[in-house]
């Protein structure tokens, strides 16, 4: 159902019907049964229901490290309410699976030597247990950035690397390329995220030190144990070489030039391995059977989860993937280890594009859940976190029920909705959602700057504009096209350096709580396994 439809069926006054129209609005909801009676009783049976939550002591035969790449909490909170709205529910009140677990704390997210953090040296924190510099793989910080000889003398083993090492499974799942940073800092060890396929390696690297080699390379050259049992996600060019053709985009090859095919290399060299590229080879893959899985769905990142039906040979969900891993990992009687990361909620908000990064968010929200379904919490630790934030903000005064992605509509003088938008001392409408820099900026500027290709401005630079900010009245907000307002202009959005939350459920969950170190989850998973 679509916003517009979802704020007719509900039957507001005429007046807010109408001024609804441009944007979806879905405002003034409140349930029949809230009372202020219900609000008392909810807060006192949560109470009652934390002092009773256990905290279980018994070591974890399964970790699942789920990663929301830039998924701060207004990330969180603005998912929330645009899952509740395309529900017919208000919004507000509505709460993502992860969001009922029961323990929750923060987590400091800055690396070595910078304040707001990158991928790859957040994610090395979570998986090493040491904080290191921004653009580090699984280095510490004495490393000298693109130095791969001063890497090689300065690896920090993995968590994965050890669940190899003592004989339980293992597998990596991403939305964005295999080789990005974030799924790449648990298996590989480098001193530049970059390095993704070979030709990126500079001339005259010493090959023989695993640091000095790619990415792909080391994915498909992993020596701990008998493998990695499963590893989903986009980038297949970095895995073929320059003169092999794109199985689905006519006109493009790999980008490897040593020559070498790494999905064939995988499957010589892995017992009752697969290798699968698009939804229906996906679809045929037998878990009982299948003992190492490798899925390559796209050249780069895999698509969003907006755009992921129109994709040319079929690409699998989130969802799907995670399902697909947990069913091959827990064949193994030691258990298993599983990072699933959402990667394009960080793409999505470095294009300024809420709509994309937020259904991104909630589809990761059905595969935290999908997991959940599948385990026995009793014997399984689930983390969901963030590497980092972005500067993405949820402002005004909005009514209650107001859509997420449309523009404000604050209430009167009584506490009722207004019948017409909020403006600002412009006398211009503006929505609930905004960045604090990036390339949906409006105003006054010698260079406007220009959307990314996928996310293209409307008219010449941002809706024609100039000088100050557009009239928004007529513009549909919330069109997944709709790029929000950004106050710096900057060709890509940033990241943030506020601390991101840590959801936990499971054995141990409860050993992450207050403002800690994002180390500290590496220190948590490695203690709930018992090592």
């Amino acid at each position: 159902m679509s916003m517009r439809k979802l704020s007719l069926s509900i039957g507001f006054v005429t007046a807010l019907a109408i001024a609804s129209q441009a944007q979806g609005f879905v405002g003034g909801v409140q349930p029949e049964n809230e009372t202020p009676q219900l609000w008392f009783d909810q807060g006192e049976q949560t109470v009652i229901d934390n002092f009773r939550t256990p905290r279980p002591i018994q070591r974890a035969k399964n970790v699942i490290l789920f990663v929301g790449d830039g998924m701060g909490i207004s990330t969180v909170t603005a998912a929330r309410i645009l899952e509740g709205q395309l529900n017919a529910q208000s919004g507000e009140e509505n709460k993502l699976s992860f969001e009922t677990f029961p323990y929750v704390g923060l987590s400091k997210v800055y690396n070595t030597n910078q304040q707001t953090p990158d991928s790859a040296g957040t994610m090395t924190a979570m998986m090493t247990g040491v904080k290191t510099k921004a653009g580090l793989i699984a280095v510490n910080q004495n490393t000298i950035r693109k130095d791969c000889d001063s890497a090689f003398t300065n690896q920090l083993k993995t968590l994965l690397e050890m669940a190899e090492e003592k004989g339980k499974s293992t597998g990596v799942v991403s939305t964005a390329r295999l080789t990005h940073a974030t799924p790449a800092s648990t298996f590989a060890h480098g001193p530049e995220r970059n390095w993704e396929n070979d030709s990126d390696i500079p001339a005259g690297a010493d090959l023989s030190k695993n640091t000095c080699r790619d990415i792909a390379r080391q994915l498909i050259e992993f020596p701990w144990g008998d493998g990695i049992e499963v590893a989903m996600g986009g980038g297949r060019r970095e895995f073929l070489p320059e003169t092999f053709a794109d199985p689905e985009d006519a006109g493009s090859f790999g980008q490897r030039t040593d020559g070498r095919n790494l999905p064939t290399e995988w499957l010589a060299t892995l017992p009752n391995s697969d290798y699968v590229w698009n939804q229906a080879q996906f679809n045929a893959v037998n878990p009982a059977t299948t003992d190492h899985l490798l899925g390559l769905f796209e050249r780069s990142h895999m698509e969003y989860e907006f755009d992921r039906p129109g994709d040319t040979g079929g690409e699998p969900s989130l969802t799907d993937m995670t399902e697909k891993a947990i069913q091959i990992l827990q064949k193994n009687r030691r258990g298993f280890f599983l990072h699933v990361e959402s990667g394009r909620i960080d793409h999505g908000h470095h294009a300024g594009n809420a709509y994309r990064s937020l259904t991104d968010t909630i589809e990761f929200s059905k595969a935290i859940q999908k997991a959940v379904d599948m385990v026995n919490l009793r014997d399984t630790l689930i983390l969901v976190t963030a590497d980092h934030s972005h500067v993405f903000t949820i402002a005004g005064y909005p009514t209650r029920g107001n859509s997420i992605l449309g523009k404000v509509i604050g209430n009167d003088g009584t506490g009722a909705p207004e019948a017409s938008f909020s403006t600002d001392s412009l006398g211009l409408p503006y929505t609930t959602l905004g960045y604090q820099n990036g390339p949906g900026y409006t105003g006054a500027s010698d260079t406007q700057i220009e959307g990314p290709k996928s996310f293209p401005h409307f008219g010449d630079g941002y809706l024609g504009i100039t000088a100050g900010r557009p009239d928004l009245t007529g513009v549909d907000t919330t069109d997944p096209a709709f790029l929000q307002e950004a106050a710096v202009p900057l060709g890509s959005e940033t990241h943030a350096a506020e601390d991101v939350a840590v959801y936990g459920v499971g054995p141990r969950a409860h050993l992450f709580e207050g403002v800690q170190e994002q180390n500290v989850i590496y220190h948590v998973m490695r203690k709930a396994f018992g090592w």
